[in-house]
């Protein structure tokens, strides 16, 4: 007979907000928003009494200022929260035998097997208030049989709560739900639903899966499956990234050289600092360049090993003149380093010098102590918000 799952869903409530309330407790019970000024740049994150008022990730900031004016903007720093989900994952990794780290503040727990020894439901409460205690960070966790159900019940626990589904009970936990409860479950995909009057997750239940495979094809059964809390999803094991990438998209589209000179340098600049902090180092770098009727084009090169911005920046400067058709107005530009593996910036016995090297060290130093770009060139300083997200999983 094959045991039965137990899979835990950790997710760290408000995870950016939380960590700027650890250090300035004054923001706690303020509408707090990490995204930059109230002007310019996109929510990154938001507290709950900033939800309250319609506000969500990905929202222009100037429609989340009109939205709540007195909201507190602030800029965040990557450095921080990437401290931050080390002392969880490594507080995670210390407690249970098999878990999957999906991005900065989610992980999924398999505990399958545990209960000949342990409740396994004790033992998430266990460690999540080990990580409360720990960190000072709020968290929240659902377990259930499979990692839909779990992500689901996690949603419904928050914020800072937890909540198991009973092996047996996953329909009728689900059943009420709107079906947009369904993780990776798009908005076109609902909107289609909703016109056949499939509303509740339980009306998809009961739902023949032909005619849902004759709406979406071969993603029907995909969805009579999750909508039925049928997931065999295996916990992976949290494996190094292969890549790193960032993107700016523009306000107004521009062909003006020195602008996206000064954005490439600032994004090259995080990315390569980004880098040093995770101890890596880089053989591929790639610049994407979208025009304003949104085509696209990627150029990339081969390079040796480094994490160095003066090696990459005007590698990227070079792929700029490359890539980029001046005559026409850009949209959007990207940088990616790539081909990623463990290890600490190679001397150039050529180009480099002690304080050179000195200077990379001091200066990651202050930008990890204080946030991000405390210390950059004068071209990166220009910049104040980008579509940048460090933490997105990439491949």
């Amino acid at each position: 007979m094959e045991a039965q799952r137990h899979i835990v869903h950790i997710d760290l409530d408000s995870f950016f907000v939380s960590v700027e309330r650890r250090l300035n407790p004054d923001l706690i019970g303020k509408p707090v928003i990490i995204g930059g000024s109230k002007e310019r740049g996109v929510v990154a994150s938001c507290s709950y009494e900033a939800r309250a008022y319609g506000i969500h990730s990905a929202m222009p900031s100037s429609q989340a200022y009109r939205l709540c004016p007195h909201a507190i903007f602030l800029k965040g720093s990557h450095g921080r929260y990437s401290e931050a989900s080390r002392e969880v994952t490594q507080i995670i990794h210390d407690s249970v035998p098999l878990y999957q780290k999906t991005s900065v503040d989610e992980f999924y727990i398999d505990l399958t097997g545990m209960d000949r020894f342990y409740d396994p439901y004790q033992l998430a409460i266990d460690l999540r208030q080990r990580v409360i205690n720990e960190t000072g960070l709020p968290i929240s966790f659902g377990m259930a049989s499979c990692k839909t159900v779990a992500k689901m019940a996690t949603n419904q626990a928050k914020p800072n709560g937890q909540l198991r589904i009973p092996h047996g009970f996953e329909k009728e936990f689900m059943a009420p739900l709107n079906i947009g409860k369904i993780p990776m479950l798009g908005k076109k995909t609902c909107e289609k639903l909703y016109k056949y009057g499939i509303e509740k997750i339980g009306d998809l239940q009961k739902t023949n899966i032909r005619f849902l495979e004759s709406l979406f094809g071969k993603a029907g059964k995909y969805i009579w499956d999750k909508a039925h809390g049928i997931d065999d999803s295996e916990i992976v094991p949290h494996s190094d990234r292969k890549s790193i990438s960032t993107e700016h998209t523009f306000h107004e589209d521009t062909a003006d050289r020195r602008q996206l000179e000064t954005i490439l340098v600032s994004m090259t600049e995080e990315l390569a600092f980004k880098l040093r902090s995770e101890n890596k180092l880089a053989s591929c770098l790639a610049i994407k360049v979208r025009y304003a009727n949104f085509e696209t084009h990627t150029l990339q090169e081969k390079i040796a090993l480094t994490s160095a911005e003066h090696i990459l920046i005007p590698g990227i400067k070079n792929l700029l003149k490359r890539a980029w058709n001046q005559h026409r107005p850009v949209r959007l530009i990207g940088v990616k380093l790539s081909q990623l593996c463990s290890g600490s910036y190679q001397i150039n016995l050529f180009e480099d010098n002690e304080e050179q090297i000195k200077l990379y060290k001091a200066m990651d130093t202050i930008n990890f102590k204080f946030g991000n770009k405390t210390v950059c060139r004068a071209a990166g300083m220009e910049i104040t918000q980008r579509n940048f997200n460090p933490f997105h999983p990439t491949t």
